[in-house]
């Protein structure tokens, strides 16, 4: 099935199709409307080295960053994401969804904390929660292993919590998808009620050539026309050039007036080729040999006469010219082999 048999069926089902595409368009709005809209906020803080540990950089942080301050950032950011972590931060007043990660791509200890909820403003408030719970946490991290105050890791905060921005993918994603299964449904509902009552038309079968009957043949003969004759003049000849007609699987009445045309014709042609036979002596047919005593001696005339092969043909001859009242047929290319007349009766 083309693209052009597709719409032919669309515009002739429309009816089905139609309200199945309203409904699914006001299923996708509804979905739209009702679904709420996402918000993402967003903070990046870094973990610096202790007090102690700049001393040699004349106290500036940032240069002395060690390989263990990114390890430090992993175990701190898998404590934040706990349950135990989750539950304190809804305690104070945190909404929506949380998660802290290691920034993607940093050259150093940075991580991403990160607040999704459905309204702007609890959503900013959030982030700025989880930044301070962070920052407390990294602290209590140190306390609890006795660490020095100088010697303690520091956090910064490189990037404070953006203003939050809808989040449109997955609501829009959910709308395609709706969309989508209600356009399939209708086309499948569609191409079902076309398949239903899409008429079915029985092929035409074959009828197998049969026995003509004596009484139908002259009508079924007048009903073929002229190209029946046709057809029955050339069926004639065949059979006459060839021998007896083979059965013709034909359609219809034209077609039995054909075959029975060509048996009848075929009789015909056999009873006089049979009659010439007997008359010319060169057939060997049994009959001819046990012809009744009355045709004896009209057959042995011929045999009185000649004298050879050449004389018995020619007494063939002129007996098949006297017959004026019989159709000339074609007698068959293979020809029995000459004998004497006189040898169909010794």
């Amino acid at each position: 099935m083309d693209l052009a048999e597709i719409a032919r069926v669309m515009r002739r089902r429309w009816l089905v199709l139609l309200p199945g595409l309203l409904l699914t368009l006001a299923l996708a709005a509804g979905l739209y409307l009702l679904t709420p809209t996402k918000y993402q906020s967003q903070a990046t803080v870094e973990l610096l080295n202790s007090q102690k540990a700049t001393v040699p950089f004349n106290g500036n942080p940032f240069l002395s960053t060690q390989t263990s301050l990114t390890g430090m950032a992993d175990s701190l950011a898998r404590n934040v994401n706990s349950d135990t972590s989750l539950a304190e931060l809804k305690a104070l007043g945190m909404t929506g969804t949380s998660e802290a990660k290691i920034a993607d791509n940093a050259q150093a200890p940075l991580l991403w904390l990160t607040i999704t909820g459905t309204g702007p403003q609890s959503v900013l408030k959030s982030d700025q929660i989880l930044v301070d719970y962070t920052g407390r946490k990294l602290q209590q991290f140190q306390s609890d292993q006795q660490v020095p105050p100088a010697a303690m890791i520091r956090m910064t905060v490189i990037v404070p919590p953006q203003q939050p921005a809808a989040q449109l993918k997955t609501k829009i994603e959910y709308v395609v998808l709706l969309g989508l299964g209600g356009l399939a449904l209708s086309l499948v509902a569609t191409f079902y009620v076309e398949a239903k009552r899409r008429p079915r038309h029985a092929g035409s079968t074959v009828a197998p050539a049969g026995p003509a009957e004596p009484g139908r043949t002259a009508g079924r003969a007048e009903a073929a026309g002229p190209a029946g004759s046709a057809d029955a003049a050339d069926a004639d000849q065949a059979v006459g050039s060839s021998g007896p007609a083979e059965p013709i699987a034909t359609v219809g009445p034209a077609g039995d007036s054909l075959v029975a045309e060509a048996d009848r014709r075929a009789t015909l042609a056999g009873a006089n080729g049979t009659s010439r036979r007997r008359k010319g002596g060169k057939a060997k047919d049994p009959a001819a040999a046990t012809a009744p005593a009355e045709s004896a001696p009209a057959a042995s005339a011929p045999a009185e006469g000649s004298q050879g092969p050449d004389g018995a043909e020619e007494a063939d001859d002129e007996r098949a010219g006297d017959a004026g009242d019989t159709p000339t047929m074609r007698i068959p290319a293979v020809k029995p082999p000459k004998q004497r007349a006189s040898s169909w009766f010794s």
